[in-house]
């Protein structure tokens, strides 16, 4: 199952860029289902496979004045993944690719954010996938902020990275080639203000 992380993606995700409001904590609304981790990756030069991680939460801090002090943590059911056929789902779940026996979740925790200009910005932080850690930066963008019709208070960011087979070591990646190197991976995350 998934282990919880502490306060702060995987990206996306993904979090932080505009936004009016002061200094707050976030839980990512996975239970509401609108937030989303997706991943493209070509098919032998030919086409693209699709698919998502269906299980992940996480939390984010979010400071517009401050943003050295935004942080954010998710961590990902990584056998929850889905490209929407069951013996591709079973080999992308096996030791050549993402091995969920050995290890069953992924985690990303923030490190720094650096503002891009108005409403975007680049996340860094350590995702940690298969066993091995790496840094990775996440381009973000701010979608939008504000109340929500049961009282509460919501800021949403999408995110985009790409990811390589060869840095996780993945077997599939000596057989696939340059065509499938890259994993394009696309958050949509929603917030809820704790």
């Amino acid at each position: 199952m998934i282990k919880k992380t502490t306060s702060g993606l995987f990206l996306g995700a993904m979090l932080l860029a505009s936004g009016a409001a002061p200094a707050a904590d976030y839980v990512i609304d996975t239970r509401g289902m609108h937030a989303f981790i997706e991943f493209k990756i070509k098919h032998l030069g030919y086409s693209w496979l699709l698919g998502r991680f269906n299980r992940f939460e996480g939390e984010f801090s979010y400071d517009e004045k401050q943003p050295q002090d935004n942080r954010v943590t998710v961590s990902i059911d990584v056998a929850s993944l889905d490209s929407n056929h069951a013996e591709r789902d079973k080999h992308l779940r096996s030791e050549r690719f993402f091995d969920t026996k050995k290890y069953p979740a992924a985690s990303f925790v923030s490190t720094s954010w650096e503002q891009q200009g108005e409403g975007k910005a680049v996340l860094k932080g350590n995702l940690t996938l298969r066993g091995i850690t790496r840094e990775i930066a996440i381009d973000v963008a701010s979608v939008g902020s504000g109340p929500d019709p049961w009282g509460g208070y919501r800021h949403g960011f999408e995110g985009r990275t790409v990811l390589h087979l060869s840095d996780w070591k993945m077997k599939e990646a000596e057989i696939l080639g340059k065509a499938a190197e890259e994993i394009h991976v696309y958050l949509s995350i929603e917030g809820i203000r704790k």
